[in-house]
């Protein structure tokens, strides 16, 4: 699809989406000018070869600014798949690879991992993606308690945790439903949310997968014997992890960890101590607000967004002092609106992309304002 297609239809299609002022934390710094973000409806370019995307659940920004998701083909129906089915029962379409890398234009550089191959060469359901300093690929795999690199071309180098294995939030050596990945620069090890069946960060050596440590909610000893009670809108804190769903290391050496179905953020140091927490939209039931996290480009990284799957908005926080200053998105399938907000990632000028899972099955591109 050509750009100058789109351009004709600017006015009407571009949703200048700002950061709403509609719930700021009543402390929220005055005077700071907050980003505001517009929706581009040319980002990507079609896809090739009449390829279509299933479940978006991974998105992540490079060192080269090329964008990189993660869907799951699985989730496309045969009749939208029709091309592929044996016999075929139609023209259009045909799933995407799994792994798909896209330059700053939205046109598709390499695509590669299929449902099909091995479990040992390419997870099942993966979950997340992140590309770290040394251009290693890296990916979750959320129903089979496994993390995989790969190198940039898709070649399995490292696997963490055992297929279909998982022995509870204090085994060393297997995970338990890990959702993300974020691996330090400085000191090449690799932080996990290990979330999704266990209740913890869990840190490996990125190149000899060597267990670290690990530490649950409040720089605590995770318990998995522990009983939620019944969730209410109240707002309270329990001592365990919900949902330990996306993580993030900052320039100045925190660990930010997404708790899904706690509506909450929590922040450590890199050792496990903790700092900080902050509920966001505590109303909210079903699978929580608090999905993944992106930073703004500056050196202080001044704002943290993060992408809340049920309310269907990306908030805006000032990371250092987790104010609520600003929201963007609401509910819906027209340009600029969201279904599922469920990856996201910045680029080096500030832009955010965003992979909508369930039935939103896109990404899209913001591009970044500031007043």
């Amino acid at each position: 699809m050509k750009r100058g297609h789109l351009i004709i239809s600017a006015l009407l299609l571009v949703v200048v989406l700002t950061g709403c002022m509609a719930e700021p934390d009543d402390d929220s710094r005055a005077n700071v000018s907050v980003p505001s973000f517009t929706v581009d409806p040319s980002w990507p370019l079609e896809l090739p070869n009449n390829w279509i995307l299933g479940s978006v659940t991974g998105v992540f920004v490079d060192s080269r600014q090329h964008i990189w998701v993660t869907h799951l083909p699985e989730t496309l129906t045969a009749e939208e798949t029709s091309a592929v089915q044996d016999p075929p029962i139609g023209t259009c379409c045909a799933p995407a690879p799994v792994v798909i890398e896209f330059d700053q234009d939205g046109g598709v550089v390499q695509a590669w991992g299929e449902p099909t191959q091995s479990i040992e060469e390419f997870p099942r359901n993966p979950h997340g993606i992140f590309v770290d300093h040394n251009d290693y690929v890296w990916i979750g795999s959320y129903r089979h308690h496994r993390v995989m690199k790969f190198t940039r071309s898709g070649e399995v180098v490292l696997t963490l945790g055992e297929y279909d294995r998982n022995n509870g939030s204090n085994d060393k050596r297997l995970l338990g439903g890990p959702a993300g990945v974020w691996v330090d620069p400085v000191t090449n090890e690799a932080y996990i949310a290990d979330g999704y069946r266990n209740r913890r960060v869990v840190v490996y050596d990125g190149d000899s997968g060597e267990y670290l440590r690990h530490w649950g909610a409040y720089g605590e000893v995770p318990d998995d014997e522990y009983d939620y009670a019944d969730r209410n809108s109240e707002g309270s804190t329990v001592s365990q992890f919900s949902t330990v769903h996306g993580i993030l290391g900052s320039n100045d050496g925190l660990i930010y960890v997404a708790d899904r179905r706690g509506n909450r953020i929590q922040v450590f140091s890199q050792n496990g101590d903790y700092l900080m927490e902050k509920i966001v939209a505590p109303k909210t039931l079903a699978s929580g607000s608090a999905f993944v996290f992106a930073f703004s480009p500056d050196e202080e990284q001044e704002w943290l967004y993060m992408a809340d799957g049920t309310n269907h908005k990306v908030w805006i926080l000032n990371r250092e002092t987790l104010d609520i200053v600003g929201e963007f998105g609401r509910g819906g399938r027209q340009v600029g609106q969201f279904l599922r907000p469920h990856g996201m990632s910045a680029d080096a000028e500030g832009n955010l992309y965003v992979g909508e899972a369930s039935t939103g099955r896109r990404v899209q591109k913001f591009q970044v304002s500031r007043d």
